[in-house]
């Protein structure tokens, strides 16, 4: 019988010309192996690994995981008692972002349907005023950091998600609190 590592371990070949190499192990050294060897034998990724901005869930989970869970009742920002950033109050925009990052989480790790969130579900979330939860959606929608949706084409039916620009400066918020 197999135990747990070994059923989660992941086997990858790549070819590059007469270069030929295997990885095996967890999925998430494997992908690191397998990019670093890419950017070894074709310069052209490591350079665009340079420019590149993309967040993948198992880094959202390494930043955000003292701050935000998915409960039951769904992504729900909980900071873990004794977390640095706890000590220094959240803003409501900060807790609006979170819960969106939250949410993204949540999406990519197949708990919910959507990686984005209507109105009412975030201030029910965040039990921060509807006013100002819209004023700060608003504000974040400006700034970039929020994209507003109408999948259904139905003035009613807003959806807002977080932008890869968000959780930069999102980072950039959490770690100059948590310092």
């Amino acid at each position: 019988m197999q135990n747990l590592d070994e059923r989660n371990n992941v086997n990858v070949s790549i070819a590059v010309g007469d270069i030929r190499i295997e990885f095996n192990g967890s999925p998430e050294s494997v992908v690191r192996s397998a990019i670093g060897f890419l950017a070894k034998q074709i310069p052209a990724i490591n350079l665009a690994q340079k420019i590149s901005l993309n967040y993948t869930v198992t880094e959202l989970i390494d930043v955000y995981s003292s701050l935000i869970k998915i409960t039951p009742e769904g992504p729900r920002v909980i900071p873990d008692i004794g977390d640095a950033t706890e000590n220094k109050k959240l803003s409501d925009k900060e807790m609006v972002m979170l819960q969106l990052v939250a949410s993204k989480i949540a999406k990519d790790l197949d708990k919910v349907q959507n990686d984005g969130m209507q109105l009412p579900e975030i201030y029910n979330a965040t039990s921060i005023n509807p006013k100002s939860v819209s004023s700060r959606l608003s504000e974040l929608v400006k700034a970039g950091y929020v994209l507003r949706e109408n999948p259904k084409d139905d003035i009613d039916f807003v959806i807002y998600k977080i932008t890869t620009h968000g959780i930069h400066w999102l980072n950039s918020v959490i770690s100059k609190k948590s310092r």
